[in-house]
């Protein structure tokens, strides 16, 4: 909450125009009358703003409701009355019509020179009453003037003159002489408004269409909104038309002289604002009103001269009272109570509502105003259902705030809470015993009906409604009838609430709850289990699956598209995947160590691992291998310082001679580079395929027992052999190098 004193200036309006869009029209007070705020009055919106001169007409327009605005004023004093005030937003003075009519306010204020009176020539428009209301002007939300409104009514006077001559002798009667009745009015009003020390007069320019024009009949009225005047002056108005035809009006009024409490919201502040003389001085307090009891004082000040109080949204409530004194002895003090009706006052009431629970076994409903609510006991199931009502043991009564209620009951439940309702909906529900007596407890509410003649019965509490204990319903309480039954007449249950009418009786379900869970837990810990073992075994596979075999690939680089062709086998191999060991892709360790070196620690540690070694057949290999074979129809070749199979042969062929080489080598050779009769008779002791026609085989025996399901391999050689179709297409059609390609080169060799 905090207290400002506002401090601004008032610019004299010297020239002003008409809006756009009016802001708002009520029927004004008859004069003489106690000065009260109407609301909710339709409005013309005025039309063609910002023209001047005698063509700038307003035409009437749609009539349409104000903007809603929540704000009260409050005039107090000795004989204090209470006004509800309209906001007028921004500076600038307009003028609206009744509908019909047009009307114009001239820019800026006229000489106030009435003038003699004139005879009417015809028909003329003259006011015929006054009306004033007293508005707010507000230049900002807080900061607003108090203005005066003013309605003219205005009635055709005086009639068209008839010729003698035409009624004498019946002459029919001239068009233009006939043309300027039935043409519409027009008059020019002068209002002139005095509050010392400001003096001003405005002009009013107003049209009546020739159907509305009825000698000595109403037309309508025309609003001027608004002159702004001072707390406690006194206001003259005059009324007269240019040329005046009859005598002026006049009002005279007395505007409050005492303080005027302007209430408006302003998103999440309310402020008060108290517009006053800066040497007065006065009381103000905000207090509880409360029903019954005394009122309860919240906040008081004394204050002086023009004070603005922000209080925020959330400290309103229906009961909160403002009251206002002058400072000086035997002050009539005015209260009002501008929250009643604000739904977002009773909203915070229900906020700030609490229930207590007070030992032994009453309660109370803590809140800063009177309630209009009932409250009633209820059973809550820990489930998290719906609070279900106890009718009996607490009848549904309306409920006294701020006062102690005792429960009915024999013992307290931390089931049992209290519920506070308006006949709309639920607002309030505490389970008051759940601090002292724990959380909610899985128990079985009885109901026990006692009728004439000792006859009892026993139901059970659940959601679909009481189930009697000994039913057929498909119900947990059904099921466990007899048994509760029992622990009813054992006194295992606890009785709540006893009278004539009935019983209330609360049974632990633990024990049956624990049977119900045991078979349960049983269940989950054989599916645990079994799920456990699953894991086990999908892990060992996943870890076979993540130990890919090694695969040592041994070739004679016959040429350099050859050697192509062993990467493209290579990269596809390792795609599946194998751990491929080629000299291609260890051309520096093959350097450092020497090919046989090399060739040695590859060996050695892919057999370990449980690997293979392939070797390709060339025909290159081929002659290498008889080479080493000491074949009498083959001729020793030169091979290079990489050549790692010719390295390896010294190795190879006593694995082979001893019988040591089945489920360690792997032989291939490529389709249309060697027949399968080329490859030794000492090697065919090992698997040899033909690539790329027998590639599902030859990854078959690669993988080994980690190899996949048939179609899962047969997509696996389908990729291989799309990467190896261009080093293959491209090795045909390369010219002949090296030790040559194809059959023909066998024959060389």
């Amino acid at each position: 909450m905090g207290v400002t004193t506002p401090g601004r200036g008032r610019a004299q309006a010297a020239q002003r125009r008409d809006p756009e869009t009016g802001e708002g029209f009520r029927p004004l007070l008859p004069a003489g009358t106690q000065l009260s705020g109407r609301r909710g009055v339709v409005s013309a919106p005025l039309r063609g703003a910002g023209r001047t001169g005698p063509q700038a007409w307003v035409l009437p327009g749609t009539w349409k409701m104000p903007v809603p605005w929540f704000f009260l004023s409050l005039a107090l004093g000795r004989n204090p009355v209470v006004l509800s005030l309209e906001r007028v937003a921004g500076p600038q003075d307009t003028a609206r019509c009744s509908p019909g009519l047009s009307c114009h306010l001239w820019d800026g204020d006229v000489l106030c020179l009435p003038g003699s009176l004139v005879s009417a020539p015809g028909p003329v428009l003259v006011p015929t009453g006054l009306q004033t209301e007293l508005v707010l002007r507000c230049y900002k939300d807080t900061d607003c003037d108090l203005c005066v409104r003013v309605d003219v009514h205005l009635a055709v006077h005086g009639y068209w003159e008839e010729p003698e001559d035409e009624e004498t002798f019946g002459i029919a009667e001239d068009p233009a002489i006939e043309e300027p009745r039935n043409a519409s009015l027009q008059a020019h009003v002068v209002l002139s408004f005095q509050a010392y020390p400001t003096a001003r007069c405005v002009l009013l320019e107003v049209r009546v269409p020739a159907a509305l024009v009825q000698p000595g009949q109403s037309v309508g009225s025309v609003v001027f909104e608004c002159f702004e005047a001072a707390l406690g002056a006194e206001v003259r108005i005059w009324s007269y038309t240019q040329p005046r035809y009859q005598k002026e009006l006049n009002l005279t009024q007395q505007l409050p002289a005492l303080p005027v409490l302007n209430v408006s919201a302003d998103g999440n502040d309310v402020h008060l604002v108290v517009d006053i003389p800066e040497d007065q001085r006065f009381g103000l307090s905000l207090y509880w009103n409360q029903v019954p009891g005394p009122a309860k004082p919240w906040w008081h000040r004394n204050l002086t001269g023009p004070q603005t109080i922000t209080l925020n949204h959330t400290d309103l409530v229906p009961c909160l009272c403002i009251q206002v004194w002058r400072l000086e002895p035997d002050s009539v003090r005015t209260s009002i109570c501008p929250f009643r009706e604000d739904p977002r006052a009773h909203r915070n009431l229900w906020r700030a509502a609490r229930l207590q629970l007070l030992p032994p076994r009453a309660w109370r409903l803590d809140a800063p105003c009177s309630l209009p609510a009932e409250a009633t006991l209820c059973w809550q199931a820990p489930d998290g259902g719906p609070c279900q009502p106890l009718v009996p043991p607490l009848p549904r009564e309306n409920v006294t705030v701020n006062k102690a209620l005792e429960f009915p009951l024999l013992k307290g439940h931390p089931n049992i809470c209290v519920q506070v309702s308006t006949w709309e909906k639920q607002e309030l529900q505490e389970c008051l015993w759940a601090d002292s007596l724990g959380p909610l407890k899985d128990d079985m509410l009885l109901v026990e009906t006692r009728g004439p003649q000792d006859n009892r019965s026993l139901c059970a509490l659940e959601p679909s409604g009481c189930t009697p204990l000994l039913s057929r319903a498909s119900t947990r309480a059904a099921r466990l009838g007899g048994p509760l039954l029992q622990d009813v007449q054992s006194g295992q249950c606890l009785q709540l609430w006893d009278d004539d009418l009935g019983a209330l009786w609360a049974c632990p379900m633990e024990k049956y709850i624990h049977r119900r869970w045991a078979l349960v837990w049983m269940a989950c810990l054989l599916l645990a289990a079994v799920l456990f073992l699953l894991l086990l075994l999908k892990k060992n596979h996943v870890k076979a699956a993540a130990r890919s075999r090694a695969a040592l690939l041994l070739y004679s680089a016959d040429d350099a598209g050859f050697e192509r062709l062993v990467g493209a086998l290579a990269s596809a191999l390792f795609q599946l995947p194998l751990r491929v060991a080629v000299d291609l892709w260890s051309r520096r360790e093959l350097s450092a160590q020497g090919p046989l070196a090399w060739f040695h620690a590859q060996r050695r540690q892919t057999l370990q691992e449980g690997g293979v070694v392939v070797l390709l057949f060339s025909p290159g290999a081929v002659a290498l291998c008889r080479e080493w074979l000491q074949d009498a129809n083959s001729a020793p070749g030169a091979h290079g310082p990489h050549d790692a199979f010719a390295a390896s042969l010294s190795c190879l062929l006593p694995d082979f001679l001893q019988g040591r080489a089945p489920g360690r080598y792997v032989g291939a050779y490529f389709d249309r580079l060697l027949s399968p009769d080329a490859v030794p008779a000492l090697f065919r002791s090992v698997p040899v395929f033909s690539l790329p026609s027998q590639m599902p085989e030859f990854l078959g025996t690669l993988q080994g027992p980690a190899a996949p399901h048939p179609w899962r391999l047969a997509e696996r050689a389908e990729q291989v052999s799309r990467a190896l179709q261009p080093a293959l297409d491209s090795c045909f059609r390369a010219p002949g190098t090296g030790r040559g390609m194809g059959p023909e080169a066998e024959d060389r060799t």
